[in-house]
């Protein structure tokens, strides 16, 4: 049996490690993807997986594969069948760890185990009729035939259905008198509710109205219901000792490999959940052609996932972008009118990278991505006084830190850097900071005012954020491949808005 996860085809010892959420998730708006993924699943703790990429292409293509698989819906079903079951394992362990009473908690732990292996069995079933294509799941259904076939497994199977077997045996009377209960042996009592029923069944008139007093069910029983049960114990010692040992010999009844499997199956069900809606809209997503060598990039039809999924649950529409880079190109400069896109842009060629590098499908067709060994992002912060620096200083103190670290293999995404300062400024400092990134030939977006940054060399890419050519004031969101025209389209807003400067005289005049 050597299947250990369904998400790594390699050792798994980070796993017992505290992994910290990545220094640009908030830039690229991924931490509100995670967020989104992980509400509802807190019992999983699954925002370690999306904070560990992958680096080999091998490893993404493993997940790849058991995605292909979970899109037949014959294997989704038994997956989500399985996870459901071990859910409700899990919450009858919870109950039992609040209750005080040391025998009902026996009971609840029995109960535990009999979900337990039932569902083992069925998903067990269920995966041997099953065409898999993928290792993962493949190596799974070979794990779970071996496992359903252990000594261990059987033993617990085997005890699990004597004890209850034991236990539906146990018949008593319970005798009240005033204030005092007296529990004996069932001896074939007449059952007087029964005789009652049918006394007044000769009165009944049709439907009436229910004077029946309801009582509210607790998990937890009461002194009296647990003195109660002490006393049919002591009829039935053998099983309630049966049940008492169960209990000690059963302790850690959870098969690591399975309960490894539960876990992070639950990275794939979130996904997919939170991408569905998406799908729905007409939004596509593709699993796409990753290389840990080639920086040739490309995709169509994508989109910013954390605004789309914003976008759509508020009913609106989301813009698509598309984007390339080849024979040699390595950095997009991305230029144009304020509030018209760039940002988002830049965001949106961060996630994908990022989210290929988990071997998740990512929004967009016909994707081919990089997988970078590290990202850096440099958005525009506030100014920390802690530092006593100003804010250009602490942009060019980044910056410096960035460069110092990345790699060849790195991906940067440089938003609206040296916005702070004067443009001669800007020009000097952000042409030799792309240069430098040149040297290194890393991929990188660079959102800029500055269009000079845009014509440094052949690897450099120019794209702009367009406006309705009738009305410069609106904005496309589009973003094209094409030279910067230099225009901020300003004096278009100004106008429309009433604020240049001949609406201005006028109106003070007035």
């Amino acid at each position: 049996m050597t299947f250990q996860s369904i998400l790594f085809d390699h050792e798994l010892g980070w796993v017992d490690g505290r992994i910290d959420e990545p220094d640009f998730f908030a830039d690229l708006r991924l931490d509100q993807v995670v967020a989104a993924l992980t509400a509802g699943r807190e019992e999983y703790d699954l925002a370690a997986f999306f904070y560990l990429p992958l680096r080999e292409v091998e490893a993404v293509h493993y997940r790849h594969h058991v995605l292909g698989d979970l899109e037949q819906e014959s294997v989704l079903g038994a997956v989500r069948e399985f996870a459901g079951a071990l859910h409700q394992m899990r919450q009858h362990l919870a109950l039992m760890a609040k209750l005080h009473y040391v025998r009902q908690q026996q009971r609840w732990f029995l109960q535990a185990a009999s979900v337990y292996c039932q569902a083992i069995r069925t998903f067990q079933e269920k995966l041997g009729g099953l065409e898999l294509r993928s290792r993962g799941f493949r190596g799974l259904r070979e794990y779970l035939n071996a496992y359903v076939r252990s000594a261990e497994f059987t033993t617990l199977t085997d005890d699990t259905g004597r004890v209850e077997d034991a236990l539906a045996t146990v018949r008593y009377s319970i005798h009240l008198r005033g204030n005092r209960v007296r529990v004996s042996q069932y001896e074939d009592e007449a059952d007087m509710s029964a005789q009652i029923e049918h006394a007044f069944e000769r009165f009944k008139q049709g439907a009436v109205k229910d004077y029946r007093a309801r009582l509210r069910e607790h998990a937890e029983m009461n002194h009296v219901e647990a003195q109660i049960l002490d006393l049919v114990a002591k009829l039935h010692p053998e099983p309630f000792t049966e049940l008492e040992q169960f209990s000690t010999r059963h302790e850690r009844y959870l098969d690591e490999t399975v309960g490894r499997f539960d876990r992070e199956i639950q990275f794939y069900l979130a996904y997919l959940e939170y991408t569905e809606p998406l799908k729905r809209k007409g939004l596509p997503f593709a699993l796409p052609r990753t290389s840990a060598r080639s920086k040739d990039v490309s995709a169509t039809d994508t989109f910013d996932l954390a605004l789309a999924a914003k976008l759509t649950g508020d009913g609106a529409s989301v813009v698509r972008n598309d984007f390339h880079l080849s024979d040699g190109e390595r950095i997009l400069v991305v230029s144009g009118p304020n509030n018209g896109g760039k940002t988002t842009f830049a965001r949106t060629f961060g996630q994908l990278h990022y989210l290929a590098s988990l071997g998740l499908p990512v929004p967009g067709a016909d994707v081919r991505l990089f997988l970078p060994d590290r990202i850096f992002t440099h958005f525009e912060r506030e100014e920390e006084i802690e530092t006593l620096r100003g804010k250009f200083e602490d942009e060019l103190h980044r910056i410096h830190e960035i460069l110092g670290h990345a790699t060849s293999a790195s991906l940067l995404i440089m938003n609206e850097s040296f916005g702070s300062t004067t443009l001669r400024d800007a020009v000097l400092v952000g042409s030799e900071v792309v240069r430098q990134i040149i040297d290194l030939e890393a991929l990188c977006v660079f959102v800029t005012f500055v269009d000079e940054l845009s014509k440094l060399g052949p690897t450099t890419v120019s794209m702009m954020s367009m406006v309705v050519p009738e009305d410069p004031a609106v904005r496309t969101y589009k973003i094209v491949r094409k030279p910067a025209d230099g225009l901020a389209y300003a004096a278009a807003i100004a106008e429309k808005y009433g604020l240049t400067y001949k609406a201005l005289r006028k109106r003070v005049a007035r």
